[in-house]
């Protein structure tokens, strides 16, 4: 009896099933590990290379291919859709406890407003008495009460952590906090969670409710080694340990933080943490600062730190049916925004940015690990996924130390040279040169014992930061020196370095090659490849090319509170988990949180030239009425090592090198800015242009010429508005140059949003980067059809970002676009249902 293709052992052939031994089904198993989809030359070279396989057809092998590519595809999708079940699951769950929080809070609201309705009927008839005791009375209702100091032996820390325990449920599932969506996040099965701010309460608090595949231990695990995921902390001590007599815990903690900026003090904390189990099985972390206590340690203020206050906060967990834990995040601090000058105190006063610094990266901590550990647990490259967050972790750190200088760890500072806008540190520290073998690139050893840092703030006016991040690292020539860089490199002893694996992306002398980013592609590691570098005659010791490792985050202008970081360090030829680092970059932080425009593009693509009318620049009008003047901090820190008797020319160097670089940075926010842009309409050719109009009017008319049948809904408009349909078209309309290497031109906003790039930066990205090998060759296969028939249709398949990122499509159509003389102008490409994969 033939048995069904449906379980994988039979194939089809004339209309009847064909039976496999299982011998062959196992042969056919391991030839389709190797390769899923093989071609008809392939399947019959592996009919010649197996005998077994000697008496099958290449029919019924490609029909059992294509069955098993099926089976495959239906597991997958199946597994997807029971993970999205149990997401939703948990979700629901999440929402009907919300719903009942809102509902409570309803009733509370009702309540304290009938009250004071009464009180205040109350107070009216009061105040006609003016008696003394009614004075009186009023007056020492005004008095603020004076708390005394709480005990701090063992049962009195027991009552604070009851205490705390109290407050912070009540916070995370209660009403005693007033709490609003975060602007920007919308709950659903791929969210990271359910994400609230804090209204009008003391201090900046956030809140967050989300599903992670880790076990409840695992995640607290996790969570109180708060130094490898919150990339501010610079260290947490555990003084003191007491048992409590429920099995749980209580710890003293004495926390540090770093400064964003290096216009505002790093800050401390002192703290009780409570760990306890719940009834219901919930593991509970909560923590508060410990103030006014007696009869028990106590931490004296720290030189050079401003002491903050954490109000009670923590993490509530759950274990979820089906695995995985549901976890309640409530992060609720006062910061002292009067220690910092008045510009920056928007930062210290934002609840949205608490959310992004530390209650949404826990969630994306837990999410990126239980996505880790069920996946590969090795990447392309060969390193472990945990390598590569260590790797990201000490890129951070090390930008943070510089930035910050402490002198515990061997920083001083140097004098200036009149001039306060640039502060040199030095540090000559054997903690600090540990580990770093320097020497020159010719193998000669450098006496290099110090490592000096030049760090410098500023203030940008009308630029969002993401949009200014991504110019600095797709344009590094407009800002930095390649004589600089080589000695950078020379520094770390960069050679000639084994790296390999595809290019996503080549900008002005630079290549991109991905290393990792995180499941929300929020931050992207990457190795950067610079040539050319150290080409004059004296530059004799200096690398031919160099590499430089690179953690790019806050790229998404639409995350509010959320700061945009560019970090980059040489690395040596060994490109070791240990190799030695010393990272410079930038950091962007915004100080208008509430203002922030949508369009992540929209200073840089056609939105703001799409309704130019008498009145002038539309889109840019509303820009400046919607987002009033955006304003952001800009810090700069490059590190340099140097030996001892050159410090001083070393330092003179770095100074004029950032002095350089903020120039060039101010330049390059002000060519970014929407009023320039609007004042200056070369720097905008060809958008808004006639030339603009008129290459939409050729894409569709071309389209329409080669395909029969129309590219917009309406074609019959005027030019304006066929450039405004083609520019909102739903599917990736994108044009390249007919060069030996073609480059990108023009794209409309789906393309941009495609290839996650700038019409600016659109211009350096070559055809062949955003195509895997196989997309490559179908194109070359079918380039000579598209010149002579005119146009071409090509299978789905996948595709890369500028960020790396792999990009699906449905299908995609080429064709020629020809101007009025009937002549090629360029080749232009419809991708159709494109989905980030």
């Amino acid at each position: 009896m033939a048995m069904s293709c449906k379980d994988g052992k039979g194939g089809l052939d004339n209309g009847k099933y064909v039976r496999y031994t299982p011998e062959q089904v196992e042969a056919l198993e391991r030839l389709y590990h190797e390769c899923p989809k093989p071609s008809s030359i392939r399947r019959q070279q592996l009919i010649r290379e197996c005998p077994i396989l000697s008496n099958i057809e290449p029919k019924q092998i490609k029909v059992w291919f294509q069955n098993r590519r099926c089976r495959e595809k239906q597991r997958k999708e199946a597994s997807r859709l029971q993970a999205v079940n149990r997401k939703l699951t948990a979700m629901n769950k999440l929402l009907m406890e919300e719903n009942d929080r809102l509902q409570k809070q309803v009733s509370h609201l009702v309540y304290e407003n009938g009250y004071f309705r009464q009180h205040t009927q109350g107070t009216t008839l009061a105040t006609k008495d003016t008696s003394c005791e009614s004075v009186v009375t009023s007056g020492q209702h005004h008095l603020t009460p004076q708390h005394p100091p709480r005990d701090a032996s063992p049962a009195g820390l027991l009552s604070i952590a009851e205490e705390t325990l109290a407050e912070f449920l009540s916070k995370a599932t209660g009403t005693a906090v007033e709490w609003v969506q975060m602007p920007g996040m919308k709950p659903g099965p791929d969210s990271i969670g359910i994400v609230a701010i804090s209204h009008g309460c003391t201090g900046v608090a956030a809140r967050a409710c989300g599903l992670v595949g880790l076990e409840p231990t695992r995640v607290a695990e996790i969570l109180k080694d708060l130094p490898s995921w919150l990339r501010d902390c610079r260290a947490v001590d555990v003084l003191n340990v007491l048992p409590t007599a429920n099995g749980g815990t209580i710890e003293l903690l004495y926390m540090q933080l770093y400064a964003p900026t290096t216009l505002a003090p790093a800050c401390d904390f002192w703290l009780l943490r409570y760990t306890s189990v719940l009834e219901d099985g919930s593991l509970v972390i909560c923590v508060r600062s410990l103030k006014n206590t007696q009869n028990g340690p106590t931490m004296p203020p720290v030189q050079h730190f401003v002491r903050a206050e954490m109000l009670p906060s923590g993490y509530l967990i759950r274990p979820c049916e089906g695995g995985g834990s549901i976890i309640h995040i409530v992060d609720h601090m006062d910061l002292e925004p009067c220690s910092v000058p008045e510009v920056l105190r928007p930062l210290y006063e934002s609840s949205a940015v608490l959310a992004q610094k530390m209650t949404m990266a826990a969630l994306r901590q837990l999410r990126q690990i239980a996505h880790e550990v069920s996946q590969s647990n090795v990447t392309g490259w060969g390193r472990r996924p945990a390598a590569l967050r260590a790797l990201s972790q000490r890129l951070s750190r090390g930008f943070n130390e510089a930035l910050n200088g402490f002198t515990d760890e061997g920083w001083s500072m140097m004098g200036n040279d009149g001039m306060d806008d640039v502060t040199i540190l030095i540090n000559s520290s054997p903690d600090k040169l540990m580990g770093l073998n320097l020497s020159f690139a010719n193998g000669f050893p450098a006496v290099s014992n110090s490592v000096l840092c030049a760090k410098a703030s500023m203030l940008l006016q009308n630029v969002p930061p993401a949009i200014l991040l991504r110019f600095l690292r797709e344009h590094r020539s407009e800002w930095a020196d390649n004589n600089i860089d080589a000695y950078s490199a020379a520094a770390v002893k960069v050679g000639p370095c084994s790296l390999a694996g595809s290019r996503v992306g080549s900008f002005g002398g630079q290549v991109i090659l991905p290393l990792a980013h995180t499941i929300e592609h929020e931050e992207f590691l990457e190795v950067i490849k610079l040539e050319g570098v150290g080409h004059s005659p004296e530059d004799a010791m200096m690398p031919r090319e160099m590499f430089l490792l690179q953690l790019c985050s806050g790229m998404d202008e639409n995350a509010v509170g959320s700061c945009a970081e560019l970090i980059f360090a040489p690395i040596d030829a060994s490109f070791a988990d240990d190799a030695p680092l010393l990272p410079s970059g930038f950091r962007i932080i915004p100080l208008d949180y509430g203002k922030e425009a949508s369009s992540p593009n929209r200073t840089l693509d056609l939105a703001s030239a799409l309704e130019i009318g008498p009145t002038g620049n539309k889109a840019s009008s509303e820009f400046s009425a919607n987002t009033g003047c955006v304003r952001s901090v800009m810090t700069i820190a490059f590190e340099f090592a140097c030996e001892s008797h050159m410090q001083e020319h070393v330092a003179s160097m770095a100074r004029q090198y950032v002095r350089s670089i903020i120039s060039s940075v101010q330049r390059v926010a002000l060519a970014l800015s929407p009023s320039h842009l609007s004042s200056h309409a070369g720097l905008r050719s060809p958008l808004g242009t006639p030339e603009a109009q008129t290459l939409a009017r050729w894409i569709c008319n071309s389209y329409r010429c080669y395909l029969g049948v129309e590219l917009l809904k309406s074609s019959n408009e005027g030019g304006e508005s066929i450039l405004k349909s083609l520019w909102h078209h739903s599917d990736a309309i994108m044009c390249c140059s007919l060069k030996a290497l073609p480059v990108f031109t023009f794209a409309n906003q789906a393309g941009l949003d495609m290839l996650e790039t700038t019409l600016v930066a659109l211009q350096d990205i070559t055809l062949e980067k955003i195509f895997d090998d196989h997309g490559r060759k179908t194109l070359c296969s079918e380039f000579p059809q598209i010149m002579q028939q005119g146009f071409a249709c090509l299978q789905g398949g996948i595709c890369l970002s500028s960020m790396g990122r792999p990009v699906s499509y449905e299908r995609a159509v080429a064709w020629k676009v020809l101007n009025e003389e009937e002549t090629a102008h360029c080749m232009c490409f419809l991708f159709v249902n494109w989905s980030f994969v």
